[in-house]
């Protein structure tokens, strides 16, 4: 297993095109696309398959699958992505209310058949803020994934622990809505401020030896990708965590 590389942590290095060069020899053969690379994806493309490199995933923002779907559908289909999860809301865009998320909940059941009709797979990327509590006790990630029984769940283990909940349970709870798990890791109370508080895989406080064997045991088809929201040397926290996440994958089946 070799994990794959969420674009969006290399978002600092100047030429993009020439990144995909460079990461077959740290091990990386395997990206997921966010919105800064769609912006030429034959060109993108043809530089992916110059190098070897595939994009099994992506991230497409819900204003741009709602206000033109057959956009993110035609960049889907260049870059060959075959999952796709909206990755984030705006605080101003949040429900404070059970009735709100089960609202968005339907938003993105729709979108996942109309993904589904094309052959692609739909879900959703969470961050902390689904994870916090309504004033009525509710739990919005909860909510999401029960009245979008038709969408996968992109899990982001590390913002569930910031989010002040326990991955592993959620992991089990709801397993067979794995498509995708966003590998990262949270450095020591106290370090690594000016990276908000992220570390290298390997480096940091996550248990990332039984979160592992936790999603294995959930599911056989899932993409592993590696993600640092804001590394100070991307491509040196590149090389670590997909050497970290090596070791990682090959203790866990010893």
């Amino acid at each position: 297993m070799t994990p794959a590389l969420q674009l969006y942590s290399m978002r600092d290095c100047a030429d993009q095109i020439a990144l995909l060069a460079q990461l077959p020899a740290l091990g990386i053969t395997t990206v997921e696309g966010y919105g800064g690379v769609y912006g030429d994806p034959s060109a993108y493309r043809a530089a992916m398959d110059a190098n070897g490199i595939s994009m099994p995933s992506g991230h497409m923002g819900l204003d741009d699958i709602a206000s033109d779907f057959e956009a993110t559908m035609g960049i889907a289909e260049g870059l060959g992505i075959t999952r796709v999860f909206a990755p984030y809301l705006e605080e101003k865009d949040r429900p404070d209310t059970a009735e709100g998320w089960a609202a968005l909940g339907k938003r993105l059941n729709d979108a996942g058949k109309k993904y589904a009709a094309r052959g692609i797979t739909f879900g959703w990327h969470n961050h902390d803020f689904e994870f916090v509590a309504l004033d009525d006790g509710s739990t919005p990630m909860d909510i999401l994934l029960d009245t979008a029984p038709d969408i996968a769940w992109e899990a982001d283990l590390a913002w569930i622990v910031r989010g002040g909940r326990d991955p592993i349970e959620y992991i089990q709870r709801y397993g067979n809505r794995l498509s995708a798990i966003h590998v990262k890791d949270i450095a020591p109370s106290g370090t690594n401020l000016d990276q908000d508080g992220w570390s290298d895989l390997g480096a940091g406080t996550m248990d990332w030896a039984s979160l592992l064997q936790a999603c294995r045991s959930a599911s056989s088809d899932l993409v592993y990708a590696l993600e640092h929201d804001k590394p100070s040397d991307p491509i040196g926290y590149a090389t670590r965590s997909a050497a970290a996440f090596k070791t990682l994958w090959e203790d866990g089946h010893d």
